[in-house]
């Protein structure tokens, strides 16, 4: 019996409207209507862009008496820090964000000595009911508003340039939405967040397409859709299993689309934007890391521009499964090698703080 998945969030009140949700044409009609100017949205978008500053309050080319409405009508406080929890000396901050409805989800900025990256969440649980993820078994809630996607990066970034994160002032490099939730189910707030990310300033934050990330566990339709778009944005693949014996009972989004489906899709991905395809596969002891398994992924990749990440399975509370040997890990390895396959066993960052992949729970200990 195939897990139950779901791809329609259940309809919840909707998050007030923030500039994020809006286009610059929408941003100068809000202000249009509230009596103010039109270019008020510019100088706004800029502040909150640029400046990564939130509160209009404090936007001094703005007139003092309309500063409180606009900042009502664009700028609505979205989310709200419950906590942040650290680990790897401060080089790695868990966020447990808390929405205007109660709704709780993470995000985790990790400090390398080459780049800042920051894992976003697109929703609030998720609907892909993989059994070794955390994340899956919570369920989903509901899906993220652009506005609440961006916000995380917003607001992280800010924390980041005031000194407020181990390690001295910096800025963001790389976004992964590898967080909460699948991000192809909400695809097209994830894609209105990707072209915030990457827009220059006022209208986004000016990160370069080339560090961001969109992992999804195959949802084939949206993948035609991103190479449509013609952007160049990293697509990660959740694959887990190379066979979809295994895969089905992994990945259960594995029961509509198949291995092979997915992979072309991939390869099809690859082709379009010149850009190497991630392949991110969680090694779990006695379940997927077995050596006749390594060379079936190893000939699926052969040839292909792709990268192989290893992940070290992070152990979820109540969980049967684990971490791989290292002696099987290693063997893994050569084999992918041994077929000409890139690959890196990932650093798991954030593991002593449920901040490590598959871990985000959002659970308010």
């Amino acid at each position: 019996m195939p897990a139950e998945l779901t791809f329609v969030a259940p309809r919840r009140a909707k998050p007030p409207r923030h500039l994020a949700d809006l286009s610059p044409e929408e941003r100068q009609e809000v202000v249009r209507e509230l009596g103010e100017k039109p270019f008020r949205a510019k100088q706004i978008a800029k502040h909150y862009y640029g400046a990564l500053e939130s509160d209009t309050a404090k936007m001094t080319d703005l007139p003092e008496a309309s500063r409180e409405k606009l900042g009502e009508a664009l700028l609505p406080t979205l989310l709200t820090p419950v906590r942040h929890i650290t680990c790897d000396n401060g080089m790695t901050r868990k966020t447990l964000w808390k929405a205007f409805d109660g709704v709780m989800f993470e995000s985790v900025l990790m400090r390398y000595p080459d780049r800042v990256t920051l894992c976003i969440s697109s929703q609030a649980g998720c609907g892909m009911n993989c059994p070794f993820c955390a994340t899956g078994q919570a369920g989903l809630t509901r899906n993220l508003s652009t506005g609440e996607i961006v916000d995380q990066v917003v607001a992280s970034a800010r924390d980041l340039a005031r000194g407020e994160v181990a390690g001295g002032p910096g800025r963001i490099s790389n976004i992964v939405f590898m967080g909460m939730g699948e991000p192809m189910a909400n695809y097209k707030r994830v894609l209105q967040t990707c072209r915030q990310i990457t827009d220059p300033v006022p209208n986004g934050l000016g990160i370069s397409q080339r560090g961001v990330t969109v992992s999804t566990v195959g949802l084939v339709p949206a993948i035609n859709k991103l190479i449509d778009e013609k952007m160049q944005v990293r697509l990660a693949i959740s694959l887990h299993a190379p066979d979809d014996e295994l895969r089905d009972e992994l990945v259960p989004i594995n029961t509509r689309w198949k291995v092979e489906e997915v992979l072309d899709a991939a390869w099809r991905y690859a082709g379009t934007t010149g850009r190497r395809v991630s392949i991110e596969y969680a090694l779990i002891k006695d379940i997927n890391d077995q050596a006749w398994r390594a060379d079936l992924l190893g000939k699926l990749l052969k040839g292909h521009l792709v990268h192989v990440n290893l992940i070290p399975l992070n152990p979820t509370p109540g969980s049967k499964w684990t971490a791989s040997r290292p002696e099987d890990e290693r063997e893994f390895v050569r084999r992918l090698q041994s077929h000409g396959v890139s690959v890196t066993v990932r650093d798991t960052r954030g593991q002593e703080i449920d901040g490590a992949c598959g871990q985000l729970a959002a659970a308010e200990k």
